[in-house]
């Protein structure tokens, strides 16, 4: 299965804030003294299970729309559980491997969402260039 342009290009706006937040986050366990190798394998843990979440998502919903209603809809649902699923096992092992700080191996897991929150403030600058 070829892999869509816009889930590749919506993969990577995905991957590059996670970057972003992931560099901040171990800025400020930096500055706060907290900084240890847990932390940054924490951080790498959820940041590539998050950024693979999204891709994931996005590969299915690729695959969805060429679907019948039905189908599409069974296929979105266990895509879903599957994607749950996996994130539920990324946040028990961060939890529980002493490798891994609870924090670092928890948030990342949140910053797709904050990436999607932010998108609407750089479309709106990119369609008042386009003009």
């Amino acid at each position: 299965m070829k892999v869509d342009t816009a889930v590749r290009h919506e993969t990577c706006y995905i991957a590059i804030w996670i970057v972003i937040f992931s560099i901040l986050m171990e800025a400020i366990f930096l500055i706060t003294g907290k900084w240890d190798i847990t932390v940054f394998w924490g951080n790498l843990l959820s940041g590539i299970v998050a950024t693979v979440n999204f891709f994931l998502m996005g590969l299915t919903v690729q695959k969805a729309v060429t679907k019948e209603e039905k189908q599409a809809a069974n296929t979105m649902k266990l895509s879903q559980t599957l994607r749950m699923l996996l994130l539920f096992i990324t946040a028990a092992l961060g939890v529980t491997l002493p490798c891994f700080h609870i924090c670092s191996a928890l948030i990342p897991l949140f910053f797709p969402r904050i990436a999607i929150a932010l998108r609407p403030l750089f479309n709106k600058k990119r369609t008042a260039n386009d003009n």
